[in-house]
C-alpha cells in the first residue's frame, strides 16, 4: 500500500462550513471505490489549501480513470464550493500494509478479512495478496459500498469474538455458519463478482471450536455436506476448499498447529 496527500486549493473566499464537507464527501466516494483504504483520513487546514492523508493501494490509485460516477460528482461538488480537483502527492509506501496483488488473471479469488485488516476483503487465491476493488466491474449503483459494508460487520463481529467479552457466541454464528446473514449477505456478493469478473470466487467460513482434532478432519462441508479437505493447507489458513459450494474454511484455530 502507499500512503498518498491530497490537496485542495482554494480559488475563491469559502467558508469550512462548506469546504469540509465537501471534502468529506469525496473522501467517502473514493472510499467506496477502493481508491483509498480505512475509514480515517486526517484533514488539515493550511494557509488557502486543504491537505488529506490516506492510504491507496497502488501508486496510481488515485488516477481520474478509477473514478467512479459518484466520485466524480463529488469533485464537481468541490467545484461548486470553491476547491480544486485534489493534487496528489506520493509519499511514500506504508510499511505496516499488505503488499497489492499485481496478477493480470486471477485463477481464483476469495472474499476474505479480519479486524486486522483494512486492505480489499477480495484476495488473489493463488498469492493471497488484496485485489483493488477499483480494478473489477462496479458490484451494485457504480461502486462497492455493499462490499464494504459487508467488510465492516465481519470485522465487528471479529473484533468482539476476539476480545471475548460480550456478544462472542453471536458474533462467532455469523462468522461460522453458511446460512447467517452475514454470510447470506458476503455469499451473494461473492457470487455477484464471481459473475461480474468470472473469476470463481469463494467465501470464507470462521471455524473455531470442536471436539477434537480428528473430529474436524473428517468435518463435512456444511453446504452440500461433501468431503472438502485438503491434503495440504493453502495460503496456512485454508484446510477446506468446497468448489461447488465456493467455500473455504479452516480447522478449528482450537487445534490448528
Amino acid at each position: 500500500m502507499w500512503i498518498c496527500e491530497l490537496s485542495f486549493d482554494c480559488y475563491q473566499d469559502i467558508e469550512l462550513a462548506e469546504a469540509e464537507p465537501a471534502i468529506r464527501q469525496l473522501l467517502d466516494a473514493l472510499r467506496y471505490n477502493g481508491q483509498i483504504l480505512g475509514r480515517e483520513f486526517p484533514t488539515a487546514i493550511h494557509q488557502g489549501w486543504l491537505g488529506s492523508r490516506v492510504v491507496c493501494p497502488e501508486k496510481d490509485s488515485l488516477h481520474p480513470r478509477h473514478y467512479s460516477r459518484q466520485v466524480e460528482q463529488a469533485i464537481a461538488r468541490l467545484h461548486q464550493v470553491g476547491l480544486t480537483s485534489p493534487k496528489v502527492q506520493l509519499r511514500g509506501q506504508d510499511l505496516n500494509s499488505d503488499t497489492t496483488d499485481h496478477c493480470a488473471e486471477r485463477g481464483w479469488q476469495v472474499l476474505y478479512t479480519s479486524y486486522l485488516h483494512t486492505c480489499s476483503p477480495l484476495r488473489c487465491g493463488e498469492h493471497f495478496a488484496p485485489v483493488p476493488l477499483y480494478r473489477i466491474p462496479p458490484v451494485a449503483n457504480g461502486d462497492f459500498k455493499q462490499v464494504l459494508k459487508w467488510q465492516e460487520d465481519w470485522e465487528a463481529c471479529d473484533q468482539l469474538q476476539m476480545n471475548g467479552s460480550i456478544l462472542e457466541h453471536g458474533a462467532v454464528l455469523e462468522l461460522s455458519e453458511p446460512d447467517s446473514r452475514l454470510a447470506r449477505r458476503g455469499r451473494d456478493l461473492a457470487k455477484r463478482i464471481e459473475y461480474l469478473t468470472r473469476v470463481p470466487t469463494f467465501y470464507y467460513l470462521y471455524r473455531v471450536g470442536g471436539d477434537s482434532l480428528e473430529h474436524e478432519r473428517q468435518r463435512p462441508c456444511p453446504g452440500c455436506g461433501g468431503a472438502w479437505q485438503l491434503a495440504e493447507p493453502v495460503h496456512e489458513i485454508f484446510d477446506f476448499i468446497c468448489e461447488p459450494c465456493r467455500l473455504v474454511s479452516n480447522l478449528s484455530w482450537d487445534f490448528k498447529d
